[in-house]
């Protein structure tokens, strides 16, 4: 910011020393010089090129002593010109590589996050999301265009620059150490390569992509995915909902556009050895200790979900809590369950 104020002042401060001149010139060589002579010596001065005057100033003391304070002046404008210019290419792409620097060390430090491969309109709504939710992440994407696109909506956002088919952009990125991997690649032919190049490099991975052809699920599915979503189903099921549970979809359209206290659905695990086990819902009192609404609990064993809990209801190894919180609440429960 800095660089561009002092490019726009040296700019300004040449114009003023160029007007300067012609109306000097021309003020001080009488009626003999003409616009057009003042001009040419202007830019001859200004440019310090050195051609002959228009006009011959040995015989006139006033225009000499003129045109040499406007040499200095001159010298030192374009000095000045130059430096700022210079600093400002200089500063640009010194930034540019600390940046990279800064983020290259900062993605070499990530773990238990999500990448995301691909960077069009479904990516930046998971994006915003995982943001929203407080969730560490990082987005490859092949094309700047996107990824420009992508820094002038979120603010110190983690990518790479590269094509995610290929093993080592993946390494890059931790893939290693990440909680999942959701791919928003332009075909299905990419996802699926991706899906089975992340299932090798991770196989404890969580993999979502998205699907274009609804016959290739079974593919994605054998490739290593857990989930396959397509946005026309999606598209298809939001509007059928909209026509015969229009509250239920309000409700839900609140929680996830509210602005001012970001609410969702959300799990919690309950691990080995947590003080929950064991206990009876009544006892453990998640609720009044979080402020976390409890909906359900999947048991880790039968895939079943119990939507009838009660007091009495008993908390066991390797449960996932659903409940309805903020990324705060959940944070709580999970501190409580650890």
């Amino acid at each position: 910011m800095y660089s561009k104020k002092r490019i726009f002042i040296s700019l300004l401060i040449v114009f003023l020393v160029f007007m300067t001149g012609v109306i000097g010139f021309k003020f001080f060589g009488g009626k003999g010089w003409t616009l057009l002579d003042s001009l040419y010596m202007t830019v001859i001065t200004l440019s310090t090129v050195g051609y002959e005057e228009a006009l011959d100033i040995s015989t006139n003391p006033a225009a000499r002593i003129f045109a040499v304070i406007f040499i200095i002046v001159c010298l030192g404008t374009i000095a000045f010109a130059i430096s700022s210019i210079t600093a400002f290419i200089v500063e640009g792409e010194l930034k540019n590589v600390i940046w990279r620097k800064k983020m290259e060390k900062r993605i070499s430090r990530l773990n238990d996050h999500y990448i995301v491969c691909g960077a069009d309109e479904t990516a930046q709504t998971i994006v915003n999301e995982l943001i929203l939710t407080r969730k560490k992440l990082i987005v490859i994407e092949p094309l700047k265009e996107r990824i420009d696109r992508l820094l002038s909506l979120f603010n110190n956002l983690l990518y790479i620059q590269g094509d995610p088919t290929e093993d080592d952009v993946l390494l890059s990125a931790n893939i290693n150490q990440a909680k999942g991997i959701l791919l928003s690649l332009p075909t299905d032919e990419e996802n699926l390569f991706v899906t089975l190049t992340a299932r090798s490099l991770n196989p404890e991975i969580r993999i979502v992509t998205k699907g274009i052809d609804t016959k290739s699920h079974k593919k994605m599915r054998k490739a290593g995915a857990d989930a396959v979503v397509f946005p026309t189903d999606i598209g298809g099921m939001r509007m059928a909902s909209e026509m015969i549970r229009p509250a239920v979809v309000s409700f839900l359209d609140m929680m996830l556009r509210e602005k001012e206290k970001v609410i969702r659905f959300e799990e919690v695990s309950v691990p080995k050895e947590s003080p929950l086990v064991g206990k009876t819902l009544g006892e453990a009192k998640i609720g009044k200790k979080t402020s976390a609404l409890l909906v359900a609990i999947r048991d880790i064993g039968t895939g079943r979900y119990n939507f009838q809990l009660t007091e009495e209801t008993e908390i066991r190894e390797g449960d996932i809590l659903i409940m309805i919180a903020s990324p705060e609440m959940v944070d709580e429960v999970r501190r409580i369950a650890s």
